[in-house]
């Protein structure tokens, strides 16, 4: 394996010990934070209202190539061995950031900066659970110990006793121009001609991105754009991972990859979309479609099986009812899963068995990674990978980066796919990316 990074803090850190204070602070404003703070900076939130955001990196872990998911478990444990923290469990010491698609992906423009994957134990930490706020600061290495990490605390705590409780989101950079990677011509040939792949047998299903380049009349705010997503898409996931000051990815996914608390492992298929209606009628006829429609049932089917037989070799799988999960501008046909392990299992073990679900991907998997290859004229670099975070005993949450944009300065990149199935239109499929385009898009138009 190819492995970029193991520099700075964390070298030391393999060799030494991890060390978080923590204290309960006043609520500030998060954007605010994010907006008066250096890179690295991060964000995770979960539509149940947990939410952090920290800045700069007491540890980073990154890797590339095909074992980075071993690379990356290994380093964390030895990150991990000496953990001396305080505070509730909600305020702990988190590996928070993500993934490329693929693990042959080069981190060049829009992604520079964006390596195969990349953690930040963040220095500054902000929880917020349950009503109440936690300011966290930690420090790894040899050297790292309680006395500075509170001295460190005491300085950070100085710092945001500054931030307002609430900050503007300020309004959207506006849209200059916008331009798809992929023409129509160009994207209904193409699906036609996977349409023609599986009904010969050499695809069961693939998943066909295409992207949106978008000059901006002004630079972008994304602290601002993300709070202006939490306004407009609170049922959703929300993220942030900027290496650099160049560039942030984020966005607002509605689907979770998974969760793991001790044993217990919760996912979800989600797959087939149709608009919302202006009517409470209309709306219901639409979801009505979703779940009598054959295709997409058969496309929902697809992954909920896909990920039943991925975990399946780890525990006790069960599947829950399937139904309509409706998002401020879409609606999905979902199916809950969960599944108890056997043994002892980090949630990087469980993101590597289910990326890249048939949601995202395809099957068989190895195939529709070629036909993607094949087919798509751009890196997907980050898009439609996981995105979470996970902790000292391996418990975490992950979600699938779509609905999602790389961006920086006056330039930003959309991200939208569709999965392709035997009885796929191609003008239909090519109709149904405009809404996955809409929730960053949204955030980027003036009025």
């Amino acid at each position: 394996m190819e492995q970029a990074g193991n520099e700075g803090p964390l070298a030391d850190a393999a060799g030494g010990r991890l060390v978080s204070r923590t204290r309960e602070v006043p609520d500030p404003s998060f954007a605010a934070f994010l907006a008066s703070q250096p890179a690295p900076k991060v964000s995770w939130a979960t539509p149940d209202g947990f939410e952090l955001v920290g800045s700069e990196a007491a540890a980073t872990l990154t890797a590339a190539g095909p074992d980075r998911f071993k690379a990356l478990r290994e380093d964390a444990a030895a990150l991990f061995a000496d953990v001396d923290a305080d505070g509730p469990p909600a305020a702990r010491p988190r590996a928070i950031g993500g993934f490329a698609f693929d693990p042959s992906h080069d981190p060049a423009p829009p992604w520079t900066g964006f390596p195969g994957a990349l953690f930040v134990v963040p220095r500054i930490q902000l929880t917020r659970a349950d009503d109440r706020t936690w300011l966290t600061v930690a420090a790894a290495g040899p050297n790292a110990n309680p006395e500075s990490v509170v001295a460190e605390l005491d300085a950070a705590h100085d710092t945001i006793a500054d931030l307002p409780m609430m900050r503007p989101s300020g309004g959207p950079p506006g849209v200059a121009a916008t331009r798809r990677t992929t023409s129509k011509t160009e994207w209904t040939a193409s699906v036609s001609e996977c349409v023609e792949r599986i009904r010969r047998g050499d695809l069961r299903k693939v998943v066909l991105a295409t992207a949106l380049d978008v000059d901006l009349e002004s630079p972008i705010d994304v602290p601002g754009t993300l709070e202006r997503l939490r306004r407009t898409y609170p049922e959703c996931y929300r993220f942030l991972v900027q290496p650099t000051d160049e560039a942030g990815f984020f966005g607002p996914p509605p689907e979770r990859l998974v969760k793991i608390t001790g044993r217990a492992v919760e996912t979800e298929a989600l797959a087939g979309s149709v608009a919302r209606g202006d009517t409470p009628e209309k709306d219901a006829g639409f979801a009505r479609s979703l779940e009598t429609s054959e295709k997409i049932r058969h496309e929902q089917g697809v992954v909920v099986d896909a990920i039943r037989d991925r975990l399946a070799p780890l525990g006790e799988v069960r599947v829950g009812e399937r139904g309509v999960r409706k998002l401020a501008n879409i609606q999905h046909l979902r199916t809950p899963i969960t599944a108890r392990l056997d043994g002892d299992a980090h949630v990087l073990d469980v993101v590597e068995a289910l990326h890249p679900t048939p949601a995202v991907g395809g099957l068989p998997p190895e195939r529709a990674r070629d036909v993607i290859h094949e087919t798509e004229p751009f890196d997907r670099g980050w898009y439609a990978a996981p995105m979470g975070w996970f902790d000292a005993a391996g418990d975490g949450e992950f979600a699938v980066g779509i609905r999602s944009a790389v961006a920086g300065g006056r330039h930003a990149t959309l991200y939208a796919g569709n999965g392709i199935v035997a009885d796929s239109d191609p003008d239909e499929e090519w109709d149904e990316l405009g809404p996955k385009f809409r929730p960053v898009l949204d955030e980027l138009e003036r009025e």
